[in-house]
């Protein structure tokens, strides 16, 4: 568009208002033929009615994307709900991380997918998110790195059913599939469903601080010793396993806000030391007869398990690591960055050095 064409639209609309940008033509008699983006920005609206709409839009974008593994965090505080969406997936390159918003911006080109909640891969369910929240932005993805997602919603403009703490209940249907049968039309129905639908798919709902400790949990069972002692770069790692990686609690609230999960240091504490139960994903926690466990016996080691060691020790153990890496800096000219990181976690301790070189 030239610069005159730019400059008789800016004097259009503050003369007659932005209602002239709306409108492609008038029909007469009342009638108008709208624009695109006023018709997508209204399709938009109709979209999406409630949270729970929003939340079933963002586990099919991550469905989408072949994610396996999908971590579902929720928040109210008065007004407003929040929600993060972490998943396994492709990814969003950084320089998309805006324009996965737009209307028609999709990564379907030939495909699109039809199941009980309509169309999808038409490039409007981001879009629609973003148009009726308060926030919506790509928290933290790269390819091949999977996805973060965070929605923040005004409960006064959309709303959410009042029963947001009862669980649905499912029964096996005639072929031994899950389905959900009773219960509040809630978030957490909507993901059992969406859950129901692809068992193939680990889906996990819960607190902020809940998603965290159960990413870390997960990770860690998926992830070499190695690749959690010698991570030196949590973006090195998926989004959803960077909380795993992390070797102290600092660490963790830092890479946590990164990926759009914010908890406190005093939960971070509570996540390393093994005090935040993982989640189980959602159909076992719905699964109407639970298959029996073997009887337990007794574990004459499960305080080693869960070892705590004192604080003065910790310390004291600090030191020592300090006096032996000096044999190191003193034949590789190096110098240690601050004290060793030390982290009890479960049956580990880990030790990490930072370092640099002297010129």
């Amino acid at each position: 568009m030239s610069d005159d064409a730019e400059r008789l639209i800016e004097f259009v609309s503050s003369v007659s208002g932005d209602a002239f940008l709306k409108v492609e033509e008038t029909l007469g008699d009342g009638f108008v033929r709208l624009k695109v983006s006023e018709a997508e920005r209204r399709q938009a609206k109709h979209d999406i009615r409630s949270v729970e709409d929003v939340v079933v839009e963002l586990l099919r974008n991550a469905r989408d994307a072949h994610a396996q593994r999908i971590f579902v965090a929720t928040t109210r505080e008065g007004d407003e709900r929040r929600l993060t969406v972490v998943d396994d997936g492709v990814g969003i390159p950084r320089h998309l991380h805006e324009a996965v918003f737009e209307p028609r911006v999709t990564s379907k080109l030939e495909t699109m997918v039809v199941d009980r909640w309509g169309v999808h891969g038409r490039g409007m369910a981001l879009f629609s998110v973003r148009q009726n929240a308060r926030s919506a932005r790509v928290a933290c993805s790269a390819p091949h790195k999977g996805c973060s997602i965070s929605v923040t919603a005004d409960l006064t403009d959309l709303p959410e059913r009042n029963d947001q703490s009862s669980w649905p209940e499912v029964e096996p249907d005639e072929g031994g599939a899950l389905r959900v049968v009773r219960g509040p039309h809630n978030i957490a129905r909507r993901v059992v469903e969406f859950a129901c639908e692809h068992p193939e798919i680990e889906v996990y709902l819960g607190s902020v601080v809940e998603i965290v400790a159960t990413a870390a949990a997960t990770a860690r069972a998926a992830l070499e010793p190695s690749d959690l002692l010698f991570c030196d770069d949590p973006a090195s790692v998926p989004v959803w396993q960077r909380p795993a990686v992390c070797a102290d609690a600092e660490e963790l609230v830092e890479v946590a806000r990164e990926i759009g999960l914010e908890i406190s240091e005093r939960s971070a504490h509570r996540i390393l030391a093994g005090e935040v139960e993982p989640l189980r994903n959602v159909l076992d926690a719905v699964a109407p007869s639970p298959r029996p466990s073997a009887p337990s016996q007794p574990d004459i080691y499960r305080d080693r398990r869960s070892l705590k060691i004192a604080r003065a020790d910790v310390s004291a153990f600090t030191a020592e690591l300090e006096d032996a890496f000096d044999v190191l800096a003193e034949r590789y000219y190096l110098r240690l960055k601050g004290e060793p990181k030390v982290k009890v976690l479960g049956d580990e301790i880990r030790v990490r050095f930072l370092i640099e070189k002297d010129e």
